[in-house]
C-alpha cells in the first residue's frame, strides 16, 4: 500500500510540474493565463489511497500587464471580456489576444486566421448587425463643397477703395484670400475673395472662381465696436461651374465671427467642407473599438466596431488552447457589447496584454514540488529497504 500511495504522489507531482513548466514556458506569450494544479485525496472506501490532480484552474480573471506595441491593429482589453472570432465551421472562440490584420479579401482576422466579429457601420445612429468585419479597400467618392467658413479680422485701418477690384492691380482692393472648393467629381476650384473697404462700417467682398473676373457678392456691415452686424445678401452663394463632366455647384460663404478692429488684418479660419476622392491607405483601431479606415485625401471612415464578450462564469470557459476558449453550459451564454459598455472592459489600442504568469511564484512552486518529489521518493526507498530486510530475515 505504501508503494501505491508514494507512487500516486510522484505521478501527481509530475502532472503539477507539467502545469508549472507550461506556465513558465508561456511567460512571454500574449494573452496567456496561468494554470494551477489542484490536488485531491484518493480514497478506497474509508481507506486513504494516495493523491491525484483533481482539476486544473486557469486564472482567467487576472489580467496581465499591458505592453505597448504602437501597431494600429493591436489592442488589449483593460478589464473583463474577450475578443470574439469565428472559425470556418461557424464556431465562436474567445481570446484576450488582440493581434488583428486583414486578409486578401479585406476581412478582419485574428492571429490564428479566424474572422473577428463585430458590428457593422452605424446607420442613423445605431450599430449594424454583428458579424464579420469587412474593410473596403477601394476609393471613396468625392464630396462637393457646399460651405466655406471664414473668420478673421478685417483691419479698420484700411483705406477706402472704389470700383470693382482688378486682380492685376493690388491698389484696387485691400486684401485677397483664396478658398478651395471641390465639385461633384472632386476637381479642385479656387475661390478668390477680394475685400474692399467702402465706408467706415462697410466692406464689400468680390468673388472670382478659377481666375474669372471678380463680381460683387456681399457687403459686410460692422458696428462702432468692430462687430459684424449683418451681411447683404443674408445668404452669400458663389457658383462653381460645371467642368469635365461634373455637375454645377454652389458654395455658401459664412463670415460669422469676423471683426473689424484696428491693426493688422488676420485670418483665423478659412475652412471648406467637401473633398476629393481618396484611395485606401490603411486601417487602425480607436479606443471605442471602432475600426477606422484611412484614405489618401485625409478622410476617415468607420467601417465597423469590435465586439467584446463577457460571461457570467468566465472561469468555467473551456480552453481549446492556452489563449483561446469556447463557451459551455457552465460559463453561460456570451453577452456581447462594444468596448467600455456594460461589463466589457475598455480598449487600449496600440498595445497587447501580456501573460499573467508570476515567475517568482512559479519558481517557488518548482522548489516545493522538488521537495515533495524527494519526500515521496524517500518513502519508496524506505519501503524497499524494509521489504529487503524482511526478506533477509526469513
Amino acid at each position: 500500500m505504501s508503494f501505491d500511495i508514494a507512487l500516486s504522489g510522484i505521478q501527481a507531482i509530475n502532472e503539477s510540474l507539467e502545469t508549472t513548466s507550461n506556465n513558465i514556458a508561456n511567460a512571454a506569450t500574449y494573452g496567456f493565463k496561468s494554470s494551477r494544479a489542484n490536488f485531491a485525496s484518493v480514497y478506497a472506501g474509508t481507506q486513504a489511497n494516495g493523491v491525484e490532480v483533481g482539476s486544473l484552474t486557469q486564472t482567467i480573471g487576472q489580467n496581465g500587464s499591458t505592453q505597448t506595441t504602437g501597431r494600429g491593429l493591436d489592442a488589449a482589453i483593460d478589464g473583463r471580456g474577450f475578443f470574439v472570432s469565428r472559425d470556418p465551421q461557424g464556431g465562436m472562440t474567445y481570446t484576450r489576444v488582440g493581434i488583428f490584420s486583414t486578409d486578401a479579401k479585406g476581412t478582419l482576422i485574428d492571429s490564428n486566421g479566424k474572422m473577428v466579429q463585430g458590428y457593422g457601420p452605424a446607420n442613423g445612429g445605431a450599430l449594424g448587425p454583428m458579424g464579420d468585419i469587412q474593410v473596403p479597400t477601394g476609393q471613396i467618392p468625392a464630396v462637393a463643397t457646399t460651405k466655406v467658413s471664414f473668420v478673421g479680422n478685417l483691419s479698420a485701418d484700411w483705406s477706402v477703395k472704389s470700383g470693382t477690384p482688378n486682380p492685376t492691380d493690388s491698389t484696387t482692393y485691400n486684401m485677397v484670400k483664396q478658398s478651395v472648393a471641390y465639385d461633384s467629381l472632386g476637381q479642385q476650384h479656387t475661390v478668390s475673395a477680394y475685400f474692399a473697404k467702402t465706408g467706415d462700417k462697410t466692406i464689400d467682398v468680390y468673388y472670382s472662381v478659377g481666375g474669372a473676373a471678380p463680381a460683387k457678392g456681399a457687403t459686410l456691415t460692422f458696428d462702432d465696436k468692430g462687430v459684424l452686424t449683418g451681411t447683404a445678401p443674408t445668404t452669400i452663394s458663389v457658383g462653381i461651374p460645371a467642368t469635365g463632366g461634373a455637375a454645377a455647384g454652389s458654395v455658401t460663404i459664412d463670415y460669422t465671427g469676423t471683426t473689424k478692429f484696428a491693426g493688422e488684418a488676420t485670418t483665423t479660419t478659412n475652412r471648406s467642407d467637401g473633398y476629393a476622392s481618396g484611395a485606401f491607405v490603411g486601417v487602425e483601431l480607436s479606443p471605442d473599438g471602432s475600426l477606422v479606415a484611412k484614405y489618401s485625401n485625409d478622410q476617415t471612415q468607420v467601417v465597423g466596431t469590435l465586439a467584446v464578450a463577457t460571461f457570467a462564469n468566465e472561469g468555467a470557459l473551456q480552453a481549446i488552447s492556452d489563449t483561446s476558449w469556447t463557451a459551455n453550459a457552465a460559463s453561460g451564454t456570451a453577452l456581447y457589447n462594444t468596448p467600455g459598455v456594460g461589463l466589457s472592459g475598455k480598449l487600449v489600442t496600440g498595445a497587447l496584454e501580456g501573460s499573467n504568469v508570476d515567475i517568482t511564484s512559479e519558481l517557488v512552486g518548482l522548489m516545493t514540488s522538488q521537495r515533495n518529489y524527494q519526500a515521496n521518493s524517500k518513502v519508496l526507498t524506505t519501503e524497499s529497504q524494509m521489504m529487503q530486510s524482511l526478506m533477509q530475515a526469513l
